[in-house]
């Protein structure tokens, strides 16, 4: 009885963590429904008109669609740069490899708002330097979210390649196999669930990010999550629960296709 207690412990405490991270999700879901204009509990009944008042809404439709083309332009981008590098991290046998892998998972570490502004100062001086705009324009807000993509990538590739087998790789070119036939039939292909957990996690981290986008940003574009901020100065109903549902749907629909072809723990 003694030695079940810690286990019994240990399984309460990760059931309160699972509770802890999940409940800010459950709670966004369960105000989506509420009829109530001004948010109190318990509701006064349950409605889906937000969802209708979210999608009539012009600046909504129009953020998710240019949040849409930004995260899978960034992620297009973003995630054969930092396979490549991850490669080149981990095969490579050049000095400064540890440096250059700090410096490509530094971005992880630090909060967006400080990358943010950290990037809008130095597009300013950029500016001068170049003599053109950066700050407000695609290339610029296109080029921060690659930023993005890139540390997740070399992240997950980088721990997909510390579980490859090299003898399989030996086999092949023992097999009179070119190097460039076995990296594409045989290393890439062992590297799959790494580059797709990266695509995946890199559009998420681009498709939801605010921080890069509040601040780069031009005139007569947004973002869904800039269009959130901006509707959120003027009213509070449970509109942006219903967009925020959505949001949550959309990413646990492409987690759950993802992990269909490839299972994405592997790549953990």
């Amino acid at each position: 009885m003694a030695r079940r207690l810690p286990q019994a412990l240990f399984n309460i405490l990760v059931l309160l963590a699972y509770l802890f991270m999940l409940a800010p999700v459950v709670a966004v879901v369960v105000i989506s429904f509420f009829d109530d204009q001004i948010i109190q509990f318990p509701p006064s009944g349950l409605t889906l008109r937000w969802f209708g008042n979210a999608w009539a809404r012009s600046e909504f439709t129009a953020g998710l669609i240019e949040s849409l083309k930004l995260a899978l332009t960034a992620t297009a981008i973003g995630v054969p740069a930092g396979a490549a590098a991850a490669y080149a991290i981990h095969r490579g046998r050049f000095h400064g490899r540890k440096a250059l892998s700090t410096l490509l998972l530094g971005p992880l570490a630090v909060p967006s708002i400080i990358m943010g502004t950290a990037l809008y100062i130095f597009y300013i001086n950029a500016e001068f330097v170049l003599d053109r705009n950066i700050v407000g324009t695609s290339a610029g807000l296109i080029a921060a979210h690659i930023l993005l993509t890139i540390p997740w990538t070399v992240r997950l590739v980088l721990a997909s390649m510390e579980g490859l087998d090299p003898s399989i790789e030996e086999a092949a070119r023992n097999l009179g196999a070119p190097p460039l036939v076995v990296f594409w039939r045989v290393t890439l292909p062992m590297l799959k669930s790494g580059i797709i957990a990266g695509g995946m996690f890199s559009f998420i981290q681009s498709f939801e990010n605010l921080e890069l986008s509040l601040l780069l940003i031009g005139p007569g574009k947004i973002t869904l999550p800039v269009a959130m901020l901006n509707y959120l100065e003027f009213k509070i109903d449970p509109t942006l629960a219903a967009v925020g549902t959505l949001q949550i749907i959309l990413i646990a629909v492409l987690m759950l296709v993802t992990d269909r072809y490839v299972k994405i723990a592997r790549a953990f």
